[in-house]
């Protein structure tokens, strides 16, 4: 990459008024879409890279236009697939009963305010987690990655990033992704091979479930072993211990071993993993805060600078919106949140404490929105904005607003307000759940940037207009769904047809359980212990070995996630691992390896775009499985077809990428 020129050097199209246009277009299409099937399939669509794509192509047309004026448009367009994320909140208030409807003003300036102090909160992170980090960002370096390549931009140094063997990498990985994904969606083939069984005769279950997923796979490679085998590590503590312990705990006999399998990680086993975060999680912060602050000093160094009137000579990669800005723009979004609060409060029959509500609730989102800032933006750069559990955060956050209410507002209240506090509770959870999904986000598109050489600053506001659009989509987006479908376990839905939105149920559920004292802080407890365990582990293994680590969150992520978000990260992990480790061996083996990160990027292209429109095929036909040719009958050999596709579909395309470049075609 090419050193940054002085501002003013070069007139580069970036921040472009047909680039808005077209982000803003890509963020409405992606966000509706990402609402409906998160909410259908408890997962939402990491946007960045098929809006990448889609850019590259519309854009080809501009004879000026730049990777740079792409980086911009995906910048945009990624807020779809993060902001979307309050789903696995805000139906909440819906399941409890408070709301009918989602009121688009309230909703949007949940979303809108949490976004843009998400926003600024992560640009001095920026400097701690991407500039001075080694964090590896799979998903940014992939989309940076495929910017390079199909723009054909001459500013890279690496023969694989500008020549014909990377395109073909890329290319050659998002048609088989997405073929892939058609064929399953056909149900031709299998989107996993899931088995679940009984262990001996006293009611103890486990399974597993492998999601035959390109993509997965592909984040599995880029995230490397140590992050890979963590997250296995996860999974046999809660599906080779937790789940086998807990149900047979439960002693029930009847039922099927899927049932109790699912039921008893859902119940007992996700809240050992939500503790495991936790401590993980605030470890992970302890570590961060000379980091953090040297960000800070940093910033504020580039902010004199610019003050003595030598802006230009700060290179473009350091150029964040200054930092007395984002102070001031915190600070200005500090006062309509305050309002927010205190007018919901007032509308809830909590009218006597709406000052207290509005001072603390505010206070709360400024810390813990900082704290979940920190964590989720080190997340995204340890596994990607994908696979980042969100709804763990979102867990931890709803149970201290919850701790708190009842600690300090419900003694003053009568008996019958406790269903008004789990409201509030649910709101103050949703705008810090916006803000820590938008830092979740911003850092991985912070870090493609310094890889396409952007200027931090005009990605920051590039992402707040999509924050913006984002938040004017998903209100109304959410009431046509409530409407049509409804939710799970909200009053008179139809289970039927409503959609699960599994998050919003575990994290309503759990607001409801500590303000009526019902929770069970066993589980969080024993996650916790392991959670320090692990961190034990891990700085055993930091003083003994070479590269070998264990990190505390990843092992978190494998106890929390389900096995079908965990495995196959694992597998393409392994594998990525062993390929670079034959790489080594050879004489180019920094552009064998490269054209491995090209090819896995490419996967992730491919199945990203066609998800997208096939969840735009399933909302607008309004069937499961509207492309299905084979009927249930099909399912055993639909998982032997799909599996051994699978497998050789993977020999095959790293054999053939592998000849490539031994051949000196990279």
């Amino acid at each position: 990459m090419t050193a940054a020129k002085p501002n003013g050097a070069d007139a580069r199209a970036e921040l472009t008024i047909r680039g808005i246009i077209i982000g803003v277009v890509i963020t409405v299409v992606f966000t509706a879409a990402n609402v409906f099937f998160g909410l259908k399939a408890g997962l939402t669509f990491a946007t960045s890279i098929p809006a990448a794509v889609i850019s590259m192509a519309l854009l080809r047309a501009f004879r000026n236009s730049t990777i740079q004026e792409n980086n911009v448009v995906q910048t945009i367009a990624s807020a779809a697939g993060t902001l979307s994320s309050i789903i696995f909140v805000l139906p909440g208030m819906i399941m409890i009963g408070w709301w009918t409807g989602f009121p688009f003003w309230l909703s949007f300036a949940v979303c809108a305010l949490g976004g843009v102090l998400g926003v600024m909160y992560s640009i001095p992170l920026r400097r701690a987690l991407v500039t001075n980090s080694d964090l590896p960002y799979p998903e940014g370096v992939a989309c940076a990655e495929v910017l390079k390549v199909g723009s054909g931009d001459d500013s890279t140094d690496s023969d694989v990033e500008s020549g014909r063997a990377g395109l073909l990498a890329v290319v050659w990985g998002a048609i088989v992704s997405t073929v892939f994904a058609i064929v399953v969606a056909t149900k031709v083939f299998a989107s996993d091979v899931v088995q679940y069984f009984r262990i001996g005769d006293r009611g103890a279950v486990s399974g597993f479930d492998f999601n035959l997923s390109f993509a997965l796979f592909a984040i599995g490679h880029l995230v490397g072993i140590s992050v890979g085998i963590a997250m296995l590590v996860g999974a046999l503590i809660g599906w080779g211990w937790g789940v086998p312990h807990y149900s047979l705990l439960a002693g029930v006999a009847d039922g099927s071993a899927a049932d109790l399998a699912q039921a008893t990680w859902s119940h007992k086993v996700r809240f050992i993993g939500a503790g495991a975060i936790g401590v993980s999680a605030i470890w992970t912060l302890a570590k961060l805060v000379k980091p953090v602050i040297s960000g800070l000093t940093s910033a504020m160094a580039a902010s004199r600078v610019r003050k003595a009137g030598k802006a230009d000579s700060l290179p473009r990669t350091e150029r964040d919106i200054p930092i007395g800005i984002v102070g001031l723009i915190t600070l200005a979004c500090f006062v309509p949140i305050a309002w927010l609060l205190g007018y919901f409060g007032s509308i809830s029959g909590l009218g006597d404490h709406v000052a207290a509500l509005a001072i603390g609730g505010v206070a709360y989102v400024v810390l813990m929105g900082f704290f979940v800032s920190t964590v989720c933006g080190y997340m995204a750069g340890l596994i990607g904005s994908s696979n980042s559990p969100l709804s763990g955060v979102g867990i931890l956050v709803v149970i201290c607003a919850a701790l708190l209410l009842v600690a300090f507002v419900q003694p003053h209240l009568p008996p019958d307000a406790g269903k008004a506090l789990v409201a509030f509770s649910l709101f103050i959870t949703s705008v810090v759940f916006t803000v820590a999904a938008i830092a979740n986000n911003n850092l991985q598109d912070l870090k493609t940037g310094q890889l396409v050489d952007a200027t931090p600053w005009k990605q920051q506001v590039a992402l707040v207009i999509g924050v913006v659009a984002g938040a004017a989509v998903i209100p109304p987006v959410l009431d046509l769904l409530n409407h049509a479908y409804g939710f799970l376990g909200a009053p008179g839905a139809d289970p039927a047809r409503a959609l699960p939105a599994p998050q919003a149920g575990l994290i309503s559920a759990l607001a409801q359980g500590v303000i009526q004292g019902n929770i069970d802080w066993g589980l969080i407890q024993v996650g916790a212990l392991i959670g320090v365990g692990i961190i034990v582990v891990d700085a055993l293994l930091a003083k003994t070995t070479r590269s070998m680590r264990l990190p505390p969150l990843a092992v978190g992520l494998g106890i929390y996630l389900p096995t079908t978000s965990t495995l196959m990260v694992v597998v393409g992990a392994v594998v990525g691992w062993f390929f670079d480790r034959r790489a080594d061996r050879t004489a180019k083996a920094e552009s064998t390896k490269q054209l491995g990160v090209l090819l896995a990027s490419g996967l992730i292209v491919g199945e990203s775009v066609i998800g997208v429109f096939i969840a735009a095929i399933v909302a607008f036909t309004g069937k499961e499985a509207p492309l299905a040719l084979v009927g249930p009958g099909f399912g055993n050999a639909a998982i032997v077809i799909g599996g051994l596709a699978f497998a050789a579909v993977v020999a095959v395309l790293y054999r053939w990428i592998w000849r490539m470049a031994q051949a000196g075609k990279a």
